[in-house]
């Protein structure tokens, strides 16, 4: 049953004479009550007196008053309810102030009043509760041991890598008379496997809070190291090609076959990027900073490459060796098999430059500790991809078929 009181105005006017015989106007007050059959019952419950001293200018007989749910208590004369915190008041235009609209706070605003007029900022490391009445601090992101299974399947897969590595290059060293090992320069095969060890473990430097002494270390090992090993490859395929051409009778290339060459072309290509990355510390070194912004509710953790420009001359330079060394071996690919390791290099630089190129983009369109992530999938990938492609085979021969690793067998293949 709905029912409703309403004040009359001057149609419901009254007039009457009070006791000291003078004339005056009143006004009805009436109870109306609608029933379900759409009939309204009303009925006088008091009157308001304009002239009457104050207090006595209202009068209501409680006893004839129907209020809802048949409740006794007057109910209150507001227009609008309280806004309770977490809200804010907005007034219409041409309504009496007790008219108003309850407002849900903005996105990182609060109200811990009632009938707060307006809502308050939280500072930038806290949040607004569900309720929006108060302030909590923001959660704390970063690619942790704890909290992130992958960190925990990155730093497994690391370790895992590192393992396999060490065995092989334990192998590498047990044959190192062997001919398929002193084929190829057994001196940068022994580098290479070193770099590959050190770059599957410099994944750690990714993990866990970042501090500023990582953040300076992580982007700068990984850029050296690869740095090194790419190098290497570069000079193993500039081997294979000198070798080659000094097999050829009266060929002046002999006095190039040596340690001076190879140890030179390491050395140049990764004291560029050496002094790359010395520039970059110098000028303007990675950082921790507390991101309060990519991440709403959240604060990220993580390291600012300090000059962006820097970072993308590191791998950009990176991208260069491995090109170079790509184009050299992909030429390189056919010579005699006794010396062919070039064509193992071009796959290895084919997976390598696929990985690197994948990266950008994907470095680029992401946030937060998934850039960490991407940058840790890009040096597992590439790393494992020239542990694969040049290693593997010859560990291959070494162990399942010693018959292959032989000189007589080298100068046969390559006749």
């Amino acid at each position: 049953m709905l029912r409703r009181i309403q004040f009359h105005g001057a149609s419901n006017m009254k007039m009457s004479f009070n006791e000291k015989g003078e004339l005056e106007s009143f006004y009805e007050i009436r109870n109306y009550a609608q029933y379900p059959n759409k009939s309204i019952l009303h009925e006088r419950v008091g009157h308001f007196k304009v002239s009457a001293p104050e207090g006595e200018q209202l009068f209501l007989n409680h006893s004839l008053i129907r209020w809802k749910n048949h409740s006794r208590e007057i109910p209150r004369s507001r227009c609008s309810e309280d806004c309770p915190p977490g809200y804010r008041r907005v007034w219409h235009k041409g309504k009496h102030t007790c008219c108003f609209d309850c407002v849900p706070c903005s996105e990182g605003e609060i109200s811990n009043t009632t009938d707060g007029e307006s809502c308050q900022k939280c500072p930038e490391n806290q949040h607004p509760n569900e309720k929006k009445d108060k302030c909590v601090p923001k959660p704390i992101e970063f690619l942790s041991y704890k909290e992130d299974s992958v960190a925990s399947v990155f730093a497994s897969i690391s370790v895992f890598m590192s393992v396999v590595t060490s065995i092989i290059l334990g192998i590498f060293i047990l044959y190192q008379d062997t001919p398929i090992v002193r084929a190829n320069n057994q001196n940068l095969s022994f580098l290479l496997l070193v770099c590959l060890i050190l770059s599957f473990l410099c994944v750690f430097l990714f993990l866990g809070r970042p501090e500023d002494v990582t953040c300076m270390l992580r982007q700068t090992a990984f850029g050296i190291l690869f740095s090194l090993a790419v190098s290497s490859l570069l000079a193993k395929t500039i081997m294979v090609c000198i070798a080659f051409k000094a097999t050829k009778p009266g060929s002046t290339w002999k006095k190039w076959m040596g340690v001076k060459i190879p140890n030179g072309v390491v050395f140049v290509c990764s004291f560029i990027q050496v002094v790359i990355c010395i520039c970059w510390l110098s000028i303007s070194p990675p950082y921790q900073e507390m991101n309060t912004h990519s991440s709403p509710g959240k604060i990220v953790i993580q390291c600012n490459e300090g000059s962006v420009v820097a970072f993308y001359t590191v791998l950009g330079y990176m991208g260069f060796l491995a090109a170079v060394s790509f184009v050299v071996a992909f030429l390189a690919r056919k010579l005699p098999d006794s010396f062919n390791e070039a064509k193992y290099i071009t796959f290895s630089m084919l997976v390598f430059c696929n990985v690197w190129v994948t990266f950008i983009p994907a470095y680029m369109s992401v946030m937060g500790k998934n850039t960490v992530i991407v940058e840790i999938f890009a040096i597992l990938a590439s790393s494992a991809g020239i542990l694969c492609c040049i290693f593997f085979p010859k560990c291959y021969i070494i162990l399942v078929k010693p018959s292959m690793n032989t000189k007589k067998h080298l100068l046969k293949a390559g006749s």
